[in-house]
C-alpha cells in the first residue's frame, strides 16, 4: 500500500514540484496551500508524513505543526524552508517539533532520502 504524504506550501510552483516528484517516486500526495486546507486534508485521511513550508501566507509553519502534532503525534514532519539553520539551532529549538529539516535549495533527491528514511522507521 502506498504511503501518503501531505505537502503544505503557499507557493503553487513548490506544491506542483513536490506533488509531481513524490508521485513519480511512488507516494500518494495530498496538497494544501493554507492551514485550513491542511486541517481538512488531515481530517479526510491521516498522512504517513507531512512536508510543510516554514513561512505560510496565513500562518507560521511551526505553529501549524504544533497544532497538527496534538492529534498526529507519531507522524513525521519535514520542515521545508529557504532559510538555513545551523545544527545547534535545530537541536535546541526544532527537534521537538519536526523530524527533519530540508532547505529548498537542496536537491530533491536529498529530500527523497529523508522521506524514505522517515517512512522506513
Amino acid at each position: 500500500m502506498k504511503k501518503t504524504i501531505l505537502t503544505i506550501d503557499d507557493e503553487e510552483v513548490i506544491l506542483n514540484l513536490l506533488s509531481e516528484f513524490l508521485t513519480c517516486s511512488g507516494y500518494d500526495v495530498q496538497r494544501a496551500s493554507t492551514p485550513t486546507e491542511a486541517r481538512n486534508a488531515v481530517a479526510q485521511k491521516t498522512p504517513d508524513l507531512i512536508i510543510t513550508d516554514l513561512h505560510l501566507e496565513d500562518s507560521d509553519g511551526l505553529e501549524l505543526v504544533t497544532e497538527l502534532r496534538e492529534t498526529l503525534t507519531n507522524v513525521p514532519v519535514i520542515l521545508l524552508t529557504g532559510m538555513w539553520f545551523d545544527e545547534a539551532t535545530i537541536d535546541a529549538t526544532l527537534t521537538s517539533k519536526i523530524s527533519a529539516y530540508h532547505n529548498k535549495t537542496a536537491s530533491l533527491d536529498e529530500l527523497l532520502g529523508k522521506v524514505q528514511n522517515l517512512l522506513d522507521k
